[in-house]
């Protein structure tokens, strides 16, 4: 009995605790600021990865951070007031996030190997995007297989 109580007492107390709110996302810079000071930077690091490869732990936890940013900036692509159109759009940028999760777990393993084989899914990614949203982007193919010789 005294535990039903308690659980009565317990969700009274629940139900009259004031309701807040999380603020909503806002944007601060541009799509164009967005790519040219997060995006690009963050994706050469992994398309570079190669011939950047990391030395020692610091440069390693660099990587990291980089390729984090990478995936959260798909996020910031995602927030309602950018999204050019909801389903384009949020595809294209879904491709990132993938993409950049895939990175940032190969860099939290130190997996040299697995970040190189991602410059194709990458590329893949930023090209679909370019091509959809992107005027007078040249279109060009989708992998590096494919680009004519």
């Amino acid at each position: 009995m005294r535990i039903l109580g308690l659980l009565l007492l317990a969700g009274t107390t629940m139900a009259q605790a004031p309701v807040v709110e999380a603020p909503a996302p806002k944007p601060i810079g541009t799509i164009a600021e967005l790519m040219d000071n997060l995006i690009y930077p963050t994706s050469d690091a992994v398309f570079y990865v190669s011939s950047r490869a990391p030395k020692n732990d610091v440069e390693w936890n660099e990587l990291q951070a980089k390729t984090l940013m990478l995936a959260e900036a798909a996020n910031l692509l995602m927030m309602p007031s950018r999204a050019r159109d909801r389903e384009g759009w949020l595809k294209d940028a879904k491709l990132l996030q993938d993409a950049g999760t895939a990175a940032f777990r190969a860099a939290k393993a130190k997996d040299l190997a697995t970040l190189s084989e991602l410059n194709d899914q990458m590329y893949a990614a930023c090209v679909a995007c370019h091509n959809d949203y992107r005027p007078n982007y040249r279109k060009r193919p989708l992998t590096p297989e494919k680009i004519p010789q």
